[in-house]
């Protein structure tokens, strides 16, 4: 089995963090990070080179397929903040419709700023999510 290309590393996440442009973006990226090393209780870690990510569990799919992931994290990207929300959306149709401005995939929530959104749902949907990953698989905390 191949491993994932994403790998957690030893990157620093502050000089990453001080790399993106525009500056309001770049505040953003900075409130975000400081948001869910709050909520989850684990330090911003780097994954990859520009995955910024949060806590850790391990999965295994019945495949037989097996890793090592993040609980939440985030990106900053060209066109948007991408948000990964680990356990999709499925269970939080609610929380989106009280979001505000977004656009979502199978798991990546995308905001253009942090201002578009309401940031106690944002918040309420980062620790729903990371709480379901943590209680359906095995949480490494850290």
């Amino acid at each position: 089995m191949a491993e994932n290309k994403t790998q957690l590393n030893d990157g620093d996440v502050t000089e990453f963090l001080n790399t993106v442009e525009p500056e309001q973006k770049k505040a953003d990226c900075f409130a975000v990070a400081a948001m869910m090393e709050e909520i989850i209780g684990a330090p911003a870690k780097m994954w990859g080179a520009k995955i910024i990510g949060f806590g850790s569990y391990d999965y295994k799919y019945a495949s037989g397929r097996a890793g090592t992931w993040f609980l939440c994290g985030f990106s900053p990207r060209k066109q948007n903040i991408t948000l990964y929300i680990m356990a999709g959306f499925d269970e939080f149709e609610g929380l989106l419709e009280k979001l505000g401005k977004h656009k979502i995939g199978k798991s990546c929530l995308y905001i253009k700023k942090l201002a578009d959104v309401d940031e106690a749902i944002l918040r309420d949907l980062i620790k729903k999510s990371a709480d379901h990953i943590a209680e359906t698989n095995k949480s490494v905390m850290g």
